[in-house]
Parts: structure tokens; C-alpha cells; sequence
């Protein structure tokens, strides 16, 4: 665990780098506006936040006093960015970076959620390499970044949880600021269940696009 542990806006900020890292690396680092959408966006995130800019923006300036999130001015731009410094920082593998990073955007998540959720992040074979890479993290010395949950009554599956923010009680959802309402966990339990969250995000992912494109044609 890292000490003193991250608040939950600290978590989705770190989170939502880690992700658009990978999944948008033409768009990435991320500016203070694109950060921010990726933080509130209502796919592959539970619970779904409603930040402000300087919410997003003092949990920025908490991370890099940290040193886990670096700010850049790109050559010829005006405009800031921010990239995260977990792999560095924590000294984390790709893979071990994709689980932690689903587990920072979506909260506790099964074996086999992590594995369908991490494909698009990293490669694993299976399941059981998604079970290694968890194995791992938990075994971190001086102390662990993941834990494993007790079952839930009525839960046939272990689930897991990152401990950037502290311990994490069994079956009690982690607080989140006021103004950013929950929305129900959902079990995907088939495929296209997961590709229709994938075609979500991929459209919400343009309309950041789109909205950079603009704000670049403003200053130009």
C-alpha cells in the first residue's frame, strides 16, 4: 500500500492515465480538459464520477508532488499535459499495470472480469496468467497492492481490490466526493455484453478527440 493512501479522485486520475495511455497512445499524455472527460466517463468506470476541473486538477498536483504523475509542455504546444509514473514509480509490468488499472477505474473484480477487461491493455494467455499477475501484487514487500476479498454471501468467485487507497472492507463500496453519483455494479457475463461496452467507449474516446481537435483549431 502506498502511505499515506490516495483519495478516490487521486485513484480515477491515476486510473484514467494509466488506461489512455494504451488505448489512446496518439492522444496521450492527456491534457487538463481530456483528463478530466476520461475520469467522468460512464463507461468502464465504477462508481461513475461527476468531477469538476479542480477536483481532477488538485488531485494532479497531490500525484506529482508524489511523483506519480509528470507534467509536460510538448514542443510547439501551449497546452500542458499530464502522463502517470506508476509503471516507474511502483515498478510495475505491463501486465501488472493493466490489473491495477482496471481494478483503480472499476473497483473489485473476479479472475475472470479482469481478464476480459485487461484484453484490450495487455496480452495474457488466460485466465491463470491474470490469477499470476494478481498473485504478484499481492505478494509485494513491504507491503502488498492487492488483496483478496472474502466471498460475498451468494458469490461463487474470489474477488480482488488495489489498495491505493487503504484497506478495503469486504462488500462495502469505497467513498467517493459528493456530487458524483453511483451507478450499479453490472456483471458482464457474455461477450457481447463486453464488446458493447467497448463500442461505448471507443465513441466516447472521439468526442474527446473531436473536442482537442477543436480547442487546437481555437489557438491556432
Amino acid at each position: 500500500m502506498i502511505q499515506p493512501a490516495l483519495t478516490p479522485t487521486e485513484i480515477r486520475v491515476l486510473g484514467s492515465l494509466a488506461e489512455k495511455a494504451v488505448t489512446t497512445p496518439d492522444n496521450y499524455p492527456l491534457s487538463a480538459s481530456a483528463l478530466q472527460a476520461a475520469c467522468n466517463q460512464s463507461t468502464n468506470r465504477e462508481p461513475v464520477m461527476q468531477l469538476d476541473e479542480n477536483a481532477v486538477m488538485d488531485a494532479v498536483v497531490a500525484l506529482r508532488r508524489r511523483n506519480l504523475v509528470r507534467a509536460i509542455q510538448p514542443i510547439g504546444s501551449r497546452v500542458t499535459k499530464y502522463q502517470h509514473l506508476l509503471a516507474e514509480s511502483l515498478t510495475l509490468t505491463e501486465q501488472e499495470l493493466a490489473v491495477f488499472g482496471v481494478l483503480m477505474l472499476r473497483g473489485e473484480q473476479t479472475v475472470g472480469e479482469l481478464h476480459t477487461r485487461t484484453a484490450r491493455l495487455a496480452d495474457f494467455a488466460d485466465a491463470a496468467a491474470v490469477e499470476q499477475t494478481l498473485e504478484a501484487l499481492m505478494a509485494r514487500e513491504p507491503e502488498p497492492y492487492v488483496a483478496r476479498q472474502p466471498r460475498r454471501p451468494g458469490q461463487k468467485e474470489v474477488r480482488y481490490a488495489q489498495l491505493l487507497g487503504g484497506p478495503v472492507e469486504p462488500g462495502v463500496d469505497v467513498e467517493v466526493p459528493l456530487g458524483s453519483p453511483r451507478m450499479p455494479v453490472r456483471e458482464e457475463g457474455t461477450r457481447v455484453a463486453a464488446l458493447e461496452s467497448e463500442v461505448a467507449e471507443l465513441k466516447r474516446e472521439l468526442a474527446t478527440l473531436r473536442m482537442e481537435f477543436e480547442e487546437w483549431k481555437a489557438r491556432s
